[in-house]
């Protein structure tokens, strides 16, 4: 009932009917919530109230006062639109007051449309739909496998984004890998953002898929408090396999206008005042939600000293593939917070050499880029340090979960081999063109391009340091050792490998390109043309001096990538000049052909940027 004295009401969480009227207190606070905003998804977070609400008050396992407490459980709203009912769920619990909640979606306001961890009971973004089982899935594993705790992971979906791809790969890595301690919740509320969702109220529907994978079905009414009880508690003694709850419910539940109507997604209900009365009033009830059992954990010991693989200057060709393996293996041997997940071509990526020494440690995600930067995440999320490798091609499948990676604030490293047209005889499928361009897009990103293999050592320990999303882009075919083992390679810096006074401009270059360069350096060095060679390896963030001083020294800028011309490194050297200084003449070899099976030679020859175009192109320059 409504507190008559406006003081909070303690919930006895034995009373199960008590529970129904904590739901009605989470759709009430929605209807605030959303009123005082102006906006929101008020009838998403109604249907889902009572689920909240029984899952909050009897089952979850959480200290507010510290979340990074390992053997916390962890709960996802991956239908972030329904945040309102989770920040209802946080005054509940006496985390935010009433106040904080009323300020939904202002400016300046923790409390965002779709929950963020600016709030420290988040873990992680969601609001781009089908996210959050895979990331729940990276969850369970850390909680499992790597902290070695009996929390659990709970994750609210809404039934809209059940017809995401991205949800099946976590519906079939969780069944394979028999996360019991993982449950998904659907909130089968029937309808989308734009009317009837594909399968409707069938519950069956749902589950006959869910049971394919592995999992272990429960069908539900989501407004009956016993049930969702029974529900969780039966999830709770699964063995051997994930649960899923698959809820009835009712979009805008407890209010008639709303209830099961259409065309009211994202929108506050028209009459407030009318819907918290008939819900029955402002509450003021509060929850005490359970604390773990314990506080133990795994702790990682410190970092050992990094024997780093070295490789001497003119010695053999190597691939920087293979030193990304060798030097991810040893990072793995110095640091126990290092993780490693493949999306099964570890043996391309040589991924693979740090599961032969690390196999504890390494988490094969099979054809599913989607669930493996999903994992990435959720362990990130949990404080350790994932690298998430595939094929650069094949990344730009995860790119939404990889731009939310950036959003949720946590600290990744993705390495993307098969770089470019050198790759030669597997054909354009293959061949990574566009992910300079992806990676240097995302928020607060590190983009890395090393040319040889001790440049790749240092970059790839490099990343085990950097905040936010880090990618470095690896080559194929192996190279010749232009840097000793000793040289240092800061993050935002490059190499000038060849520079004089009399130079007539300054060719730009990385990974690849870089030794294409070189070779067409030194033909025109016997023709007598001096020109600059620079190894733009921070392709984000770029050496700005360097290249200042380039483009005052040499007055032209010639830029050469394995990539296509749009958002790769032309573009991160123009961006160097964006303070408004006179900009240099610029010009790019990139990809610009549709390339076909050939050799690598002749890819980089059809593509126009092997060391042939370059000379050609500096004599027309020069000329």
């Amino acid at each position: 009932m409504p507190s008559e004295t406006g003081t909070a009401t303690p919930l006895d969480p034995e009373n199960l009917d008590a529970l129904a009227e904590l739901g009605q207190q989470l759709r009430v606070d929605s209807v605030r919530a959303t009123d005082a905003a102006g906006s929101g998804h008020a009838t998403s977070s109604m249907s889902a109230a009572d689920l909240v609400a029984v899952l909050f008050a009897r089952h979850l396992h959480y200290d507010f006062d510290a979340p990074d407490l390992a053997t916390n459980d962890r709960f996802v709203l991956s239908k972030g639109h329904a945040s309102p009912v989770l920040y209802a769920a946080f005054k509940a619990a006496g985390a935010v007051s009433d106040a904080e909640l009323l300020t939904f979606r202002k400016e300046d306001s923790r409390l965002d449309g779709h929950p963020t961890p600016r709030i420290p009971w988040v873990d992680v973004a969601t609001g781009s739909l089908g996210q959050g089982l895979p990331v729940g899935v990276g969850l369970a594993l850390t909680a499992r496998d790597l902290d070695r705790t009996d929390s659990r992971v709970w994750v609210l979906c809404g039934d809209s984004e059940i017809a995401e791809g991205s949800v099946w790969e976590a519906a079939e890595a969780a069944g394979a890998l028999h996360l019991d301690r993982l449950t998904a919740i659907i909130d089968v509320n029937r309808l989308g953002q734009r009317g009837p969702t594909r399968h409707g109220h069938d519950l069956d529907s749902y589950a006959r898929r869910f049971r394919a994978f592995g999992w272990h079905t429960i069908e539900i009414d989501g407004h009956d408090v016993h049930e969702i009880d029974a529900a969780y508690r039966e999830a709770e003694s699964t063995r051997g396999e994930p649960t899923v709850i698959l809820a009835r419910t009712i979009k805008g539940q407890g209010v008639r206008a709303a209830a099961d109507h259409e065309g009211l997604h994202g929108k506050p209900l028209k009459d407030p005042e009318g819907a918290i009365a008939e819900l029955g009033g402002v509450r003021d009830i509060r929850v005490s939600v359970q604390k773990p059992k314990d506080s133990a954990g795994q702790r990682n010991p410190a970092p050992a000293p990094l024997d780093l693989p070295r490789w001497d200057k003119g010695g053999d060709e190597v691939a920087t593939r293979d030193a990304f393996g060798k030097a991810l293996t040893a990072l793995g041997t110095a640091r126990r917070d290092v993780v490693v997940l493949d999306g099964e071509v570890g043996d391309s990526t040589r991924a693979e050499f740090f599961s032969k020494e690390h196999p504890e440690r390494y988490f094969e995600m099979y054809i599913a880029e989607q669930q493996m930067v999903g994992a990435a995440v959720g362990m990130a999320a949990r404080g350790w340090r994932p690298f998430a490798a595939s094929f650069a091609a094949f990344l730009t499948r995860a790119h939404d979960f990889i731009r939310m990676a950036a959003v949720s604030q946590v600290s990744l490293a993705l390495c993307g081999s098969h770089s470019g047209v050198a790759i030669g005889e597997d054909g354009p499928s293959q061949m990574g063109v566009e992910d300079l361009a992806m990676m240097r897009a995302v928020h607060g990103s590190t983009v890395l391009y090393p040319a040889d293999a001790n440049a790749a050592a240092h970059l790839t320990a490099a990343m085990a340091d950097i905040e936010g999303i880090s990618y470095l882009r690896t080559t194929r075919g192996a190279n010749a050792v232009v840097y000793g083992p000793d040289e240092e390679f800061p993050v935002g810096g490059s190499k000038t490998l060849r520079s004089s006074s009399e130079d007539r401009l300054t060719v730009v270059a990385a990974g690849q390109t870089l030794h294409e360069a070189l070779a067409a350096a030194d033909r025109l060095a016997a023709e007598g043309v001096a020109v600059r060679v620079v190894d733009l390896y921070s392709v984000k963030p770029v050496d700005r001096e360097t290249l200042w001083k380039a483009a005052e020294e040499t007055g032209c800028l010639l830029t050469v990538e394995d990539h296509h011309p749009e958002g790769g490194i032309g573009d991160a050297v123009a961006s160097a000049f964006d303070d408004g200084r006179p900009a240099p003449r610029l010009v790019r070899l990139a990809v610009r052909n549709m390339p076909g099976s050939a050799t690598p030679a002749q890819s980089l020859a059809a593509a126009g940027i092997d060391a042939d175009a370059i000379t050609a192109s500096v004599r027309m320059l020069v000329n």
